[in-house]
């Protein structure tokens, strides 16, 4: 009996430090004798998924990889990015924490995966990029339009905040621009307020499987009078080790121009992300929304944009209203004739802001004018003028936690912006070495309740290549945080924004007491 209880709560303490999902809090009886607060202890194993970049033969997309350094990680690990439609295995890509891999940084035509003999003559996929050292961005890329998805695998020293970035670059035609995504970790539910089933509008949603069985999935669509009759978006099955992209239009006869696409995993798990691409105002990814909850931040809206279409949906029956804030420069302020948004049970709400920032930073609050009630959102933001336009979107995120990354960083063509709505915050942000050489740099910000402020980061010493971009909550209020980055490429205009969540780099694990007679007795 005392060894069953002792091997259970090891049992569970090692489940949580392997997947980086499970936590498990102390117990709240008081006393000497009950296990100790618990410990914050970095993940073992995180697994990440990569959609497909681009149908275009123009398209060149970029990879990049970056773990930032965690007191407590593992010495050694493991990282590797290969294709899904590839098998893969241990004897490549596979790198430890002094740097050395059995994989090279590379090119691949996007044709193959990058294929490559084993002895025997088993077909392994060769990895598109093999990650140095904790704390050094890795890269690789891949060029024309039969890229595939990509399964990403990082454990040990490379598991604790893992992030991976998707940057595509497409010179012309539909979805031209910049596109970017950060990986998501596989999952069975996603939101996506802000898609589209109109003419102008081609969006896919990519359904990407990492695991070893089939996954089964169901798409809901939901317009501003509710669900879209759909006839083939239920019992959708996604093969192991594959992707699915699906055309939003074939699952339905319905146009509409703000739709929420729900995506439910009835069987196994899938990383998911909806691919916008417009006739005239370019492409980007939707990443997916934060969790349903009664108030909302999407943050890093740019100071420049033109345009900015907030999407709400509540799932749940009861209707929610929501009061619509910005958080400038110098506080938050109320868009003049869009003091609230009422969004009806189980139907999309939209509402255009216009050029709501007016040259300041900002980003949007929603919070509920009564009751709360949950909702998820996200805004479109256009930027340029006349046939230059540009567009990409912003989900509602959770705060940057404890700390958060984002990859594939470029001199000259990252902004950070940085919000803090309830309260005084302060944050480190630092900038990590260059992909290619470089010293890392660091400096401290302090937000003003209810700001948003956006700054040029650091800039790496000696910086060569792309650089990472991690913000830690040092203290006060929570901080939400967004960057965007410009394209470099003078023929090919365009921009992309991703949010920065916790990395949830580590998990909750109770200390067991030194004293055991409690669990003896």
């Amino acid at each position: 009996m005392n060894r069953t209880t002792l091997s259970l709560i090891a049992g569970v303490a090692a489940l949580a430090a392997v997947t980086g999902f499970a936590t498990l809090d102390a117990p709240d009886t008081p006393g000497a004798d009950t296990a100790k607060a618990a410990a914050r202890l970095p993940v073992e194993r995180t697994g990440l998924v990569c959609p497909a970049p681009s149908t275009s033969d123009l398209a060149e997309t970029a990879y990049t990889s970056f773990t930032p350094v965690t007191k407590g990680a593992a010495a050694k690990g493991t990282a590797h990015l290969t294709a899904a439609t590839e098998e893969s295995t241990d004897a490549t890509g596979k790198t430890d924490a002094t740097g050395k891999a059995d994989g090279k940084d590379g090119k691949t035509d996007g044709k193959t995966g990058g294929k490559s003999k084993e002895k025997g003559g088993k077909t392994a996929a060769k990895p598109v990029l093999a990650p140095k050292a904790p704390g050094t961005p890795a890269t690789g890329s891949t060029s024309g339009g039969t890229t595939p998805a990509y399964l990403g695998t990082a454990e040990g020293a490379y598991a604790p905040g893992w992030t991976l970035q998707e940057t595509t670059e497409v010179a012309a035609g539909t979805g031209r621009g910049l596109l970017g995504v950060n990986c998501t970790a596989p999952d069975t539910e996603f939101w996506f307020p802000g898609a589209s089933t109109a003419a102008d509008r081609t969006d896919y949603v990519h359904l990407t499987n990492p695991d070893d069985s089939a996954a089964v999935v169901d798409i809901e669509l939901y317009g501003p009078d509710g669900a879209l009759q759909t006839t083939v978006g239920e019992g959708i099955t996604v093969p192991p080790h594959a992707s699915d992209p699906i055309l939003l239009s074939t699952l339905t006869a319905e146009k509409q121009d703000a739709v929420t696409v729900h995506v439910n995993v009835r069987s196994g798990r899938v990383g998911a992300a909806v691919q916008a691409l417009d006739d005239k105002l370019g492409g980007d990814w939707l990443a997916p929304a934060g969790d349903p909850a009664g108030s909302l931040v999407i943050p890093g809206i740019p100071k420049d944009a033109v345009s900015v279409r907030l999407v709400a949906f509540a799932p749940g029956n009861a209707d929610a209203d929501l009061k619509v804030q910005l958080a400038s420069s110098t506080g938050l302020i109320t868009p003049a004739g869009h003091e609230t948004l009422h969004v009806k049970g189980k139907m999309s709400a939209s509402v255009d802001l216009g050029d709501v920032t007016r040259g300041e930073a900002g980003s949007l609050v929603l919070t509920p004018t009564d009751d709360a009630v949950p909702v998820v959102a996200a805004v479109r933001v256009v930027r340029g003028k006349g046939d230059d336009q540009e567009s990409a979107f912003i989900p509602a995120t959770a705060d940057v936690g404890t700390r958060a990354s984002v990859a594939d960083n470029r001199a000259k063509a990252a902004t950070l912006s940085l919000t803090a709505p309830t309260g005084t915050a302060e944050v480190k942000v630092t900038s990590s070495a260059g992909s290619e050489g470089g010293a890392t740099a660091s400096q401290t910000y302090t937000l003003k309740p209810g700001t948003t402020q956006d700054v040029v980061p650091p800039a790496p010493q000696g910086l060569k290549g792309t650089y990472a971009i991690t913000v830690e909550h040092v203290s006060g209020a929570p901080v939400y945080a967004a960057r965007t980055l410009l394209s470099t490429d003078k023929d090919t205009p365009g921009f992309t924004i991703q949010t920065l969540p916790d990395d949830r780099g580590t998990v909750s694990v109770p200390e067991a007491d030194e004293n055991l007679d409690v669990l003896q007795r």
